[in-house]
């Protein structure tokens, strides 16, 4: 197995039921996947650089999990059509 990190930016506004559900949803794919979700950190509001959607802020999660190569493909193909979700990207943690 190897480790990724999936970063998502999300709208920030929704209700912070909608931005929840919006994560666990996310994870919901990694675990249906054969993915195991070992961290989950909420990196809080923030600018962006640039405006996505009339919009200048949004939440940033930051989802650490272990799987199998093929799982991240999976996961951003249901991750890409996410309502609330504004960029996203997955990418495979180095060993430190």
């Amino acid at each position: 197995m190897n480790k990724y990190e999936l970063a998502l930016v999300v709208n920030a506004k929704i209700e912070d039921d909608a931005r929840t559900a919006t994560v666990e949803k996310a994870k919901g794919y990694v675990t249906r996947y054969g993915g195991t979700v070992t961290n989950v950190e909420d990196a809080g509001k923030k600018k962006l650089a640039y405006e996505i959607q009339k919009m200048d802020e949004a939440f940033y999660y930051f989802i650490q999990f272990d799987a199998e190569p093929e799982t991240p493909a999976q996961v951003e193909s249901h991750v890409r059509i996410m309502d609330n979700v504004l960029r996203f990207l997955c990418v495979r943690a180095d060993e430190a």
